[in-house]
Formats: C-alpha cells, structure tokens, sequence
C-alpha cells in the first residue's frame, strides 16, 4: 500500500515541470516584409509567417551584439513568439545580417 503511494507520488512530482513548460513557438527563415507591427517571414519549408511585434519585443543582431541594428528583407532570424488568440506575438527576435563580406581578390601572377 504505502509503495503504491510513493511510486504515485513520484510519477506526479517527475511529471509536474513538464506541464509549467511554456507555450513559445519558434519561426526560423528569412525575413520578407518589415515594418513597425509585423515581421513576415519565409520559413524554411517555404511558408509564408506573419508575426507581430510590439514595444516589447526585443531584438539581437548575432552578427553584432552590442549594436542597435533592426533586421532587414533578406535577413536569417529566429523569432520566439507567443500564441495570442491565433496571432503570433514576437517576444525575441534573433537576426544574421544577410549582407557577405566579398570574395577575396586573387593575386595575378608575375609572368
């Protein structure tokens, strides 16, 4: 009896943190329109996302961290948003710039 007890117990207490796991979504692809209120995005599988944003969404350029850059069409991001009554709402929004450094110039050989 008391075995069956504990054993139940246990099971709720390991089980517990996966039930307090929140309901973030992630969208990874490239951005195709910005503007003040919504990001859209080309996902990965070719999927047109449109996500929203507000005052409170933060954003990180990977390839600067300690600017202040906003992301741009053609930018690689990965947006962590929550499902507001069927609206995707931006809490991070991670961004690549998707601008290359050239190609370096070969040097022409002496004849």
């Amino acid at each position: 009896m008391w075995l069956r007890l504990i054993v139940i117990l246990t099971c709720l207490f390991i089980s517990t943190p996966g039930f307090a796991h929140s309901a973030d979504q992630h969208v990874l692809g490239t951005i195709l329109a910005i503007d003040a209120t919504h990001v859209e995005i080309k996902t990965t599988k070719g999927q047109p996302v449109t996500v929203r944003v507000n005052k409170k969404t933060r954003y990180k350029d990977e390839s600067n961290p300690k600017g202040a850059n906003m992301p741009e069409v053609g930018d690689r991001v990965v947006i962590k948003a929550t499902k507001d009554e069927k609206v995707l709402l931006a809490t991070d929004i991670h961004f690549s710039s998707a601008k290359r450094a050239p190609a370096p110039i070969r040097p022409v050989p002496v004849p």
